[in-house]
């Protein structure tokens, strides 16, 4: 495992995962948050995003977490391990109501200088409807990538736990 994709949806811990990943790894994170978004929530265009996401995925090694559809191909097929967090909708929304509430007015250390965390009302709806839509999809797709890649599902924090405690023991 040299570039570890994760994806899945808000709340579901992609940013906590990646960081036990690196702790026992020792490969570089790269919170695709961090680089999408530019101060006061101003996003890049779809070239320059592209262009930060291609340079990203060249790299020998990586753990990269974060969905952004648009360049959800160009990762997957340069990773070699994918590892999707398919948990409950209830738990990620759970989750992000509690950090929006406990880092609220402050930046996340995940997240770009300006970017203070705020209810964001299309955020929640996008939380909430992920499972139905956007996440059918990416199921469907890591249904028929090929053989070569691994593919992970967690459905919940104790599987992800036990991957990691297998990868301690190696």
């Amino acid at each position: 495992m040299k570039r570890i994709l994760i994806i899945g949806n808000g709340g579901a811990g992609k940013t906590t995962l990646s960081l036990k990943l690196q702790a026992i790894l020792g490969l570089d994170v790269i919170h695709l948050d961090q680089h999408y978004w530019k101060p006061y929530w101003t996003e890049p265009d779809k070239q320059e995003w592209t262009r930060i996401v291609g340079e990203f995925i060249e790299k020998e090694s990586w753990i990269m977490d974060g969905n952004y559809g648009g360049t959800m191909d160009m990762r997957i097929e340069k990773a070699d391990t994918i590892i999707y967090l398919n948990y409950p909708t209830i738990i990620c929304l759970t989750r992000v109501i509690k950090r929006i509430v406990s880092n609220w007015g402050k930046v996340r250390y995940e997240m770009p200088e300006g970017c203070t965390e705020r209810f964001d009302l299309n955020f929640i709806l996008y939380v909430a409807n992920y499972k139905n839509t956007r996440g059918k999809k990416i199921i469907e797709k890591l249904k028929h990538l090929k053989p070569e890649k691994k593919v992970l599902i967690f459905n919940n924090d104790k599987e992800a736990a036990e991957f990691l405690d297998n990868l301690k023991r190696l």
